[in-house]
């Protein structure tokens, strides 16, 4: 059975377009301000890097598109806009409040996966008061980002939960690839933004925030009521 200091079963949340409506901002940004700088011609579409390490955006679409500035100026364009889509623009997705209660309830440990950096993170939890235990982020991960499995492997180590006992909510095809290869229990959130992506390695496909939510806690009681009978 787990325990508050041992848990058996943890919960891992992509924030971008997980925890808030941060995908519709991106790609605007994206889409009318940092690609049309960064590359020559017509510019990509964001549904090629979504849920990449925004440095490996610029080593991906460098390979298929002409670069106008450099790797550190593609970087720095991420990073001014960052500042406005976390303090000012994204907002919260309803019910995030009463499921995170509702699995500290369960005594289980909760993380953040995220490709974004900590200061970007750091300035989502600070504003939503969200009380996650662990945070794992690609910019401080000795590795390859999603859709590789390390930071995933990583976080569910720290968490001292299995594959088996770990449930991961992702949004994005590289996210949900990376937690299936680590061998999670993946739930994929489809929205407006997303609505084209490959999220077939995802055990589940959600497509509202209720959804999502509902099957958050059903899963996680599965895994629970499983775990409890292999004790």
């Amino acid at each position: 059975m787990s325990t508050s200091d041992d848990p058996a079963v943890a919960v891992c949340f992509d924030m971008d377009g997980v925890l808030v409506d941060s995908e519709d901002y991106w790609h605007h940004a994206e889409r009318d301000e940092i690609f049309p700088t960064a590359f020559v011609g017509d510019p990509p579409e964001p549904s090629e890097v979504q849920g990449l390490y925004y440095p490996e955006k610029y080593d991906v679409l460098a390979d298929e598109y002409e670069t106008a500035v450099s790797k550190a100026e593609f970087c720095r364009l991420y990073e001014s806009a960052a500042t406005t889509v976390y303090s000012e623009q994204v907002q919260l997705l309803s019910g995030t409040h009463e499921t995170l209660a509702a699995l500290d309830e369960r005594g289980l440990r909760t993380a953040v996966v995220s490709s974004s950096p900590v200061d970007w993170i750091d300035t989502v939890l600070d504003r939503f008061e969200l009380p996650f235990d662990d945070v794992y982020s690609v910019d401080e991960f000795d590795g390859p980002g999603k859709p590789e499995p390390g930071v995933y492997e990583t976080a569910i180590a720290d968490l001292g939960a299995t594959p088996e006992t770990t449930l991961v909510i992702e949004d994005s095809a590289n996210g949900v690839r990376a937690a299936a290869r680590a061998g999670a229990t993946v739930i994929a959130f489809r929205r407006e933004h997303n609505a084209e992506a490959d999220l077939s390695p995802a055990d589940i496909v959600v497509e509202s925030p209720d959804e999502l939510h509902e099957r958050v806690r059903t899963t996680v009681d599965e895994l629970i009521a499983g775990e409890s009978a292999s004790d």
